[in-house]
């Protein structure tokens, strides 16, 4: 049985309401679950992210080798502080070019700043999840990379990531480097971030993800079709393009792009960028993630997709007031100098990147790109710490070493409305 796209994206909610299970039978909203003394069950690629709201909602997701699966394991769930299980209805379709099936549920109404605890089925063990805080009262941490695979590079980088407990992972495009064709290259590098990405208490780390290159079959101008696992997997945050925003409560923006792999970069996309940075223009922290850097530190940065995106899109973040761009698809270590209509200017935007989790490259330096401010040839994550006004970028290496400290506030505006 496969579900219309749109079906799958929203029938988790509608079936709350409903009181039926998508895979079908009467389902108890509130039960007294007999669960398994020793737990025989484990779901495979079990992975959190966020469709909407993350202080209110969670997207789960996992794999199993039938459809039964999901018709004798439902998900149950509760928050850590109160002992009532519920039981949640879920949806299934086929996994693109499998015979595994992917199940996914979405909770809603939860708890700000909560922990809960989840179960797929009465036979697997018990495992974590929390959602984002409603207000920044405390500091706040988050990690952004891009450019993974699936090598001993990447397991590394995974394990420093997990070390820092943040609140959420973005990886701006490249997750697995599948080509949009290969179904086991995806299904490892799920199983891997499934495996590495837990909190010092194990709580699942979410994955919030922008599309990469790498993510389809010929990289740029491709439809969704030809992005099978990326869809598959991230469809409920892009239902039908592939751009979308996130807003944690009234603190945090992450603008979601695509770098022109299955959406053009001008036109409708550079209207929304421009719309959905205005909305958001006094937003205490608007970050901006795209795969494709507009400041490149390896490519030529005047090859026409990176001029392109200078052109279009660097504008808007200058005028709005964006507070960084995370970028990636060159595979080393970047950060720029605050840029403002092509030059060096404290009143620009700070652009970071440039996507080396797992690949690795020799970047230019500020002798040969004045725009850089530091470049190093490692693999790396950055650690984003949102802290009262202030905010704080450390690059980490795949061994945990600093390589960089950046401190940001808050720019005033640039230029009039």
């Amino acid at each position: 049985m496969s579900f219309d796209r749109r079906l799958f994206l929203q029938s988790s909610s509608l079936l709350l309401a409903g009181g039926m299970s998508a895979i079908g039978g009467p389902r108890s909203v509130f039960g007294a679950p007999q669960f398994a003394d020793k737990p025989s069950f484990e779901p495979r690629a079990l992975m959190a992210t966020w469709q909407r709201d993350p202080t209110t909602t969670m997207t789960l997701q996992w794999l199993g080798k039938h459809e039964e699966d999901g018709r004798t394991r439902n998900l149950w769930y509760r928050q850590s502080r109160h002992k009532t299980w519920r039981e949640v209805a879920h949806t299934a379709r086929r996994f693109p070019h499998t015979d595994l099936w992917q199940f996914r549920a979405e909770l809603t109404g939860l708890t700000p700043d909560a922990t809960y605890r989840i179960r797929v089925g009465l036979d697997s063990k018990q495992q974590s999840i929390r959602t984002m805080p409603a207000k920044a009262t405390n500091e706040i941490s988050f990690i952004s990379g891009g450019d993974s695979g699936t090598g001993s590079a990447a397991r590394r980088t995974n394990q420093v990531a997990a070390i820092q407990s943040p609140r959420f992972v973005i990886l701006g495009g490249d997750l697995a480097y599948e080509n949009g064709t290969s179904a086991s290259t995806f299904l490892k590098f799920l199983d891997q971030y499934s495996s590495d990405l837990r909190d010092e208490r194990g709580h699942l780390i979410p994955l919030i993800a922008c599309i990469g290159n790498h993510e389809t079959a010929g990289f740029y101008g491709k439809t969704r079709s030809e992005a099978p696992f990326f869809y598959a997997m991230f469809d409920g945050l892009y239902p039908d393009t592939g751009y979308a925003t996130l807003d944690f409560g009234d603190y945090l923006s992450l603008v979601l792009t695509d770098s022109g792999h299955t959406s053009a970069i001008e036109g409708d996309q550079t209207d929304w960028l421009r719309s959905t940075l205005r909305a958001r223009e006094d937003h205490p922290n608007v970050f901006v993630v795209n795969h494709v850097p507009m400041y490149p530190c390896v490519r030529n940065s005047d090859d026409k997709l990176h001029a392109s995106m200078r052109e279009h899109w660097s504008p808007l973040l200058e005028r709005y007031n964006v507070d960084a761009a995370l970028e990636h698809h060159d595979h080393a270590f970047k950060r720029t100098h605050r840029m403002l209509d092509g030059h060096i200017n404290d009143r620009g935007v700070l652009y970071l990147g440039d996507g080396s989790w797992g690949k690795i490259r020799a970047p230019a330096g500020p002798d040969d790109r004045p725009f850089l401010a530091k470049t190093t040839e490692s693999f790396h994550l950055s650690l984003h710490r949102l802290a009262g006004d202030d905010r704080y970028h450390l690059a980490l290496s795949d061994k945990g070493k600093v390589m960089d400290i950046t401190h940001t506030q808050k720019m005033a505006r640039t230029r009039s409305k």
